[in-house]
């Protein structure tokens, strides 16, 4: 990858782009609160269940498809695969969520003028922009090779994982990097395994988390967003 794609990369990836994924625990506060995740150990479980039978299972896979249909200019694909997953948020705060930063960071994308005509047309195209799609409409328009934008993904959601813990648990900021550290060998493994799955094989089967993230919506003390 060269210098001008790595720099665009690390801005697109930065927990710093204002769309607001800081504003979301995705679950993980009410477990917090719940004392089911209380200490490093438990962090770090919560995160690598939430990213092997979630994250590696199902977004990251619709991350890599929406890549390569950007980058083939196929509207019907970019179309079909954001429709799959704006339909799997099964929660109002996970379809929100979604929402909110797809459309935060579409317009971002666009004010900065950044995409060919061909590019723009398909993502105006699409009725409701989720994150995944804008991202991919970012990444691929800003020549990022596809491998790395969706290895960048998995790490801005660990990251910002992680510091749902550092703050709520809370955990120390060295406990936090070290956690961040340690979840090298699992976040590559999850791209991996996203350019591998078959289209049936896709699932983001997890009732637990629903259930958790329908009480966050009605959690008395809380610092994240629903």
């Amino acid at each position: 990858m060269n210098a001008t794609a790595l720099l665009h990369l690390l801005q697109l990836a930065s927990p710093s782009l204002p769309i607001g994924a800081y504003s979301y625990s995705q679950g993980l506060e009410t477990a917090i609160d719940k004392g089911w995740v209380k200490d490093p150990e438990s962090a770090r479980g919560w995160i690598c269940n939430n990213l092997q039978q979630i994250v590696a299972l199902f977004e990251a896979p619709v991350l890599w498809r929406l890549l390569q249909a950007f980058e083939s200019r196929d509207g019907a694909a970019v179309a079909l695969w954001t429709e799959r997953f704006i339909a799997a948020r099964d929660t109002a705060e996970f379809r929100a969520e979604t929402i909110q930063m797809g459309y935060s960071l579409g317009k971002l994308a666009i004010e900065l003028q950044v995409g060919d005509a061909a590019l723009l047309a398909i993502l105006q195209a699409q009725p409701e922009l989720p994150l995944p799609t804008a991202y991919a409409y970012a990444a691929v328009a800003l020549q990022v090779p596809h491998e790395a934008a969706l290895l960048g993904m998995l790490f801005s959601w660990a990251e910002n994982q992680v510091l749902v813990c550092v703050k709520s648990i809370p955990l120390g900021q060295v406990a936090g990097q070290r956690l961040l550290l340690s979840l090298q060998a699992e976040l590559q493994l999850a791209a991996q395994q996203a350019q591998e799955l078959a289209d049936h094989e896709l699932s983001n089967w997890a009732p637990g988390l629903s259930l958790l993230s329908m009480q966050h919506e009605e959690q008395y003390s809380r610092l994240y967003r629903s």
